[in-house]
C-alpha cells in the first residue's frame, strides 16, 4: 500500500493469521471505524491482536491500522482482508484503533466509565493523513463512525451487576470529531 500524504510511513506488520482473514475487493469498504484501543500502549495492544479468539478460523480481534500517541501508523490487517473489530460491519469496514487507556483495565467497572485521556496531536494529524490515503485507495470509501455509534450493546456492570453500563464507549468522549470531520470529506454515520 503506497504511503499516505506527508511524512506518515504506515509500517506493516501483519498478524500472523492474517492470511486466514476472509478477503474481500478494496471497492466492497465503504466505512471507516474509529476505535481506541482501551490499552496501556501500543505492545499491549499487539499481544491481544494476536489472540486467536476464533476457534474454527484461527483468528482473532483487531482493527486494521493502529496509530500509536506519538503518530507512527502500523499496519496490522490489510484492507482487503476483512478484521474482526466492530459487531455487524466487519464486511463492509476497516477499523483504525488509536492507542488510548479509555476505560482500562476495568473497561465494564460502573465506577469507572471516565475516559479522560486525550488524543494527542501527533496522533489525530497521522489519522487525517491515514483517512486522506484511505480516500485515495478504497474507492468506495464515503463514510466514518466511531465504534461507540455502531456498537450501542448495555451490559451489565461488572461491579455492580444491578447497573448497566456500554459495551463500548470508543473514541470517547475526547475524541475531537469536529477537527476530524472538518479535515475530511467522509460524511459520519449518524
Amino acid at each position: 500500500m503506497p504511503r499516505p500524504p506527508g511524512d506518515t510511513p504506515i509500517h506493516v506488520d501483519h498478524l500472523p493469521y492474517v492470511e486466514r482473514l476472509d478477503a474481500r475487493p478494496a471497492d466492497a469498504v465503504d466505512l471507516v471505524v474509529i476505535h481506541c484501543t482501551e490499552l496501556p500502549d501500543l505492545a499491549t495492544a499487539r499481544a491481544y491482536g494476536e489472540q486467536v479468539r476464533y476457534a474454527d478460523s484461527g483468528t482473532g480481534n483487531s482493527g486494521h491500522w493502529y496509530i500509536d500517541r506519538d503518530g507512527r501508523i502500523v499496519e496490522y490487517v490489510p484492507a482487503t482482508r476483512i478484521a474482526h473489530h466492530v459487531r455487524g460491519c466487519n464486511p463492509r469496514s476497516v477499523g483504525i484503533e488509536l492507542v488510548n487507556r479509555g476505560r482500562y483495565p476495568r473497561w465494564l467497572d460502573a465506577g469507572h466509565q471516565a475516559m479522560d485521556e486525550a488524543y494527542p496531536d501527533a496522533q489525530i494529524e497521522a489519522l487525517v493523513a491515514l483517512l486522506a490515503h484511505l480516500q485515495a485507495t478504497l474507492p468506495a470509501l464515503r463514510h466514518i463512525a466511531g465504534h461507540e455509534d455502531l456498537d450501542t450493546a448495555l451490559v451489565a456492570a461488572e461491579d455492580d451487576p444491578a447497573r448497566q453500563v456500554r459495551r463500548k464507549r470508543d473514541p470517547g468522549p475526547l475524541f475531537p470529531w469536529p477537527r476530524v470531520l472538518a479535515a475530511t470529506s467522509l460524511a459520519r454515520l449518524p
